[in-house]
């Protein structure tokens, strides 16, 4: 089962223009990302900005990205939210839509106990009719999972794997021991990725492989064939480049970045996040210009 989720997945930004999403753009980013070599996509996560997004727009862009890439081809929906028969429901969505497995993030905002979260995604994977893949992003949702949670969660059924974005090597390095082999291990950090392909990670949910997917499956792909020590020297050239996409909350710089690429129409996002700050417009554009990006 796992197998079909290894590799990078590109956490796919919505673009925006005039209020609407511009579904021409996303048409292309789809196409530059698949022909890039990517193996999978996540719909509706938080790259997407889909705290902003309606129900039918999800509905849209799931069937927009489905009938560009076919039923073989994954894609994960972004279900989660802080309120577990929500979460429940939008993964009935899910299923209706033809999703390969969903992706449920950490409750956010009203900070649970570990006995609540193990309680959440056990009872969501008792109802889920697909595999569930838990989030775990304390950068966002102030709550981590621990080593505790995600080991007794890794042996129930239907949670097929982790989106593990904390970026903590060490957490991930003592986490990685206590999981079960066919338990779906998958890094949500572009800037500790390749360290977290060492540990024996399965791949990536990805934003900067929106930017440069070529590079990010030529990384997974040699580190998977014991190219390893080549793969860490290529990598660091884009070290100051990843971290430049970060210099705003993502996904602000990441689609500044594809706009100057051609790739998309517009740098809109939806309030409350802003179009990334004329005052870095400069060093990034030198960044991608560095690496030939532009």
């Amino acid at each position: 089962m796992i197998s079909k989720f290894k590799g990078v997945f590109s956490a796919l930004i919505t673009p925006f223009q005039d209020g609407q999403v511009d579904y021409a753009s996303l048409e292309k980013l789809i196409e530059y990302q698949v022909s890039g070599g990517v193996n999978g996509f996540v719909v509706n996560g938080t790259t997407a900005e889909n705290p902003t997004l309606t129900n039918a727009e999800v509905k849209k862009i799931f069937s927009v990205v489905r009938a560009f890439v076919g039923v073989d081809f994954p894609i994960i929906l972004g279900t989660g939210s802080n309120a577990t028969a929500k979460t429940i429901e939008q993964n009935r969505q899910a299923v209706e839509l033809g999703a390969d497995a969903a992706l449920v993030v950490v409750p956010y905002y009203n900070k649970p106990p570990q006995r609540g979260l193990v309680q959440h995604f056990k009872t969501i994977a008792k109802n889920a009719e697909l595999p569930v893949v838990m989030y775990n992003v304390p950068g966002r949702t102030i709550t981590a999972m621990s080593i505790e949670t995600i080991q007794e969660l890794s042996e129930v059924k239907n949670i097929l794997g982790i989106k593990e974005a904390s970026g903590d090597i060490d957490f991930d390095t003592r986490l990685k021991i206590v999981l079960p082999s066919n338990f779906l291990f998958l890094s949500g950090d572009d800037g500790t990725y390749i360290d977290f392909l060492k540990l024996g990670g399965h791949g990536i949910i990805s934003v900067m492989s929106n930017i440069i997917p070529k590079e990010t499956a030529q990384w997974t792909q040699g580190a998977w064939s014991g190219a390893m020590s080549s793969t860490e020297i290529d990598f660091k050239l884009y070290k100051s480049f990843i971290e430049g996409m970060y210099v705003e909350a993502n996904p602000i710089p990441v689609k500044w970045m594809l706009f100057r690429k051609g790739i998309i129409k517009s740098p809109e996002l939806r309030l409350p996040l802003a179009t990334f700050d004329e005052k870095f417009h400069a060093s990034t554009e030198k960044l991608m210009k560095d690496l030939h990006i532009l």
